[in-house]
């Protein structure tokens, strides 16, 4: 689908797409707050194509990106793999996990417990509140 005829619905379409809500994208175009059209454009059959499109490419951009950068990596892994070098090896082992994690093969998991964070209140035998103390680092 060609751009929009419509100069001001071609604009609110690209607002869409980026993912603006239909008030914002339809003050943006140029046109007066009022929700109810906003709505009615958005419904528009000529705007919902051009949004799909407009969307359509950029999904198309990002997987050639993902891929390029992909291949990318593998040619640096490959070529320091041919190193006996540490440093060398230590780039390919790099570009490996770059790719495998670009891809999603590697996921960095963490643990979050609690909801925020901790105050920690050391309190002495005699029931007052104090700073940690060389003694409470000791392990035995």
């Amino acid at each position: 689908m060609p751009v929009l005829s419509n100069s001001r619905h071609e604009r609110f379409a690209q607002e869409l797409a980026k993912g603006e809500t239909a008030d914002s994208a339809y003050v943006a175009a140029g046109y007066k707050e009022n929700r109810g059209n906003a709505a009615r454009l958005k419904a528009n059959e000529s705007v919902v194509a051009r949004v799909n499109e407009i969307q359509g490419k950029a999904a198309t951009r990002a997987e050639i990106t993902v891929a390029g950068i992909t291949d990318r990596l593998l040619a640096i892994a490959e070529v320091a793999e041919k190193s006996t070098e540490a440093p060398m090896l230590q780039a390919a082992r790099a570009a490996l996990m770059d790719a495998a994690k670009l891809n999603g093969l590697v996921v960095d998991k963490t643990k979050h417990e609690g909801l925020g964070p901790v105050t920690v209140t050391y309190v002495t035998k005699g029931g007052e509140a104090a700073a940690p103390s060389d003694e409470d680092y000791e392990t035995d």
